[in-house]
């Protein structure tokens, strides 16, 4: 066991594989061990290198790991993939991902902490929360068509609707389906309430976090886009510059070049989905404004909306707020207009 200098570990929620090397590349272990020997077996070694994918209860084993004395690195899955052998069984990930984890020019993914990971239950809680709301809305909209009752466009309509059928009006419907759509409707309610709950629990988190205090000063980054930045990027020094922080979050051209051509096509929609998302919204908001001119410092993205589509120029403008977050993460300092030509 004194030998083993890098371990690949697959993880699962019971049957854990290992696959530890020495300083010549020989293989020294390969064995599985379940969910009670894990800290055991660590306990015992030495301080080795240890590699992990990127997935479900990774950063709760890399920190478990850590506390032992050992060098943990997150891979992200896709990073891992060219390193398997043929045929797919934990024996072989873990092997691929032992291989992996010495490459010098590999990428990791940052251990997050307790705090971070608790604040990310909060979004992720909230955003399928959302989902079921958007959900309900649907059913009970499609559902009162049906009986010729039309709702207006916007959530405003349905949820005036929505009141009524949870208050028991009538609304020239047949008793049975006025009574089901009555419980849709009490769980509409139900659901808000608790949406009203998780956005205090939220905006709590945030006014303690100080990195996101700071990212609530870039325009078009409010307390939800500000907390959920300072939950999923652990480390922004981790990213060698703003350009490679936008990449992560997808907001970069895909590249398809060759032959000294270069030829970029339309986003990569890589990385977190989630976050990619709320700067888009966000950039659609400080559009708004930029169209009425009450926003100054912008002139670049107004210049823009006459020669291309706003979804465009939305994007555009989501991939610079990424790169200010960036500076502003790495910094530790509020937003500065002067941080625009920086981050640019």
């Amino acid at each position: 066991m004194s030998e083993i200098v890098t371990i690949g570990l697959d993880i699962a929620k019971s049957v854990f594989q290992v696959h530890g090397v020495d300083a010549a590349g020989q293989v020294v272990v390969t064995r599985q061990l379940k969910r009670g020997q894990m800290l055991k077996f660590f306990a015992a070694l030495p301080p080795v290198l240890i590699g992990i994918e990127a997935c479900g209860t990774a950063h709760h084993w890399g920190r478990q790991l850590q506390n032992l004395g050992h060098d943990v690195k997150l891979i992200p899955p896709i990073y891992v993939k060219p390193y398997v052998k043929r045929q797919k069984n934990d024996a072989a990930d873990a092997e691929a991902i032992c291989e992996a984890v010495t490459r010098p020019t590999m990428r990791f993914v940052e251990i997050k902490s307790v705090d971070q990971q608790a604040g990310g239950v909060l979004h992720k809680t909230r955003a399928l929360l959302i989902k079921q709301r958007t959900m309900m809305f649907n059913a009970v909209r499609s559902h009162l068509a049906e009986f010729g009752l039309v709702t207006g466009t916007g959530v405003a309509q349905v949820v005036r609707m929505v009141d009524r059928l949870a208050k028991g009006d009538e609304l020239d419907l047949p008793e049975l389906a006025r009574e089901t759509l009555g419980v849709l409707a009490r769980h509409i309610q139900e659901l808000q309430d608790k949406l009203t709950g998780i956005d205090k629990q939220l905006t709590r988190w945030h006014y303690r976090n100080d990195v996101s205090n700071i990212l609530e000063t870039i325009p078009g980054v409010g307390v939800i886009t500000a907390s959920a930045l300072a939950s999923m990027v652990t480390n922004a020094q981790s990213f060698r510059s703003a350009r490679h922080f936008a990449a992560w979050l997808g907001l970069v051209p895909r590249q398809n070049s060759s032959g000294g051509k270069t030829r970029l096509g339309k986003i990569t929609k890589g990385g977190n989905r989630y976050l990619r998302q709320l700067l888009v919204v966000g950039a659609t908001s400080v559009l708004r404004h930029v169209r009425a001119g009450s926003v100054k410092g912008f002139e670049w993205a107004k210049a823009l909306l006459d020669r291309r589509p706003p979804k465009v120029v939305a994007v555009a403008l989501a991939n610079k707020m990424a790169r200010i977050a960036w500076v502003v993460m790495t910094r530790g300092v509020e937003y500065e207009r002067k941080e625009l030509a920086i981050a640019a």
